[in-house]
């Protein structure tokens, strides 16, 4: 098995180079919540990595491809909420891209993962 750089991983198997974002592992639990259907209900999620575009995690609960879920991110000491849609899923794991990222939001997630 080849080990990659973090800045390579990726579990969906997705070729490094063709990410706009460097991911890095990070690990915190968090919640998310469905933004469609009549009443949203949240899902216990644990990140696994993410970038400025986006955020891997572990779910509890069932997500399909291209379905619009808030994430509450808990970083530097506050909660961020984040529209993202769900680019892959499994029943290991889930791929999130992040929609409409204020600068702010960014520079938090940035100085998270230590990469500013």
């Amino acid at each position: 098995m080849q080990m990659l750089p973090v800045a390579e991983y990726s579990a969906e198997s997705t070729v490094a180079s063709t990410r706009k974002h460097a991911r890095s592992l990070f690990s915190v639990p968090f919640e998310l919540r469905q933004l469609e259907g009549p009443t949203p209900h949240p899902l216990h999620a644990i990140s696994l990595d993410i970038s400025e575009g986006g955020i891997g995690a572990l779910v509890q609960g069932n997500l399909s491809i291209g379905e619009a879920v808030q994430v509450d991110l808990p970083l530097a000491g506050a909660i961020i909420r984040i529209v993202a849609v769900v680019r892959y899923t499994s029943a290991l794991r889930s791929g999130f891209e992040f929609l409409r990222l204020s600068d702010e939001d960014r520079k938090q997630i940035t100085r998270a993962v230590g990469t500013a």
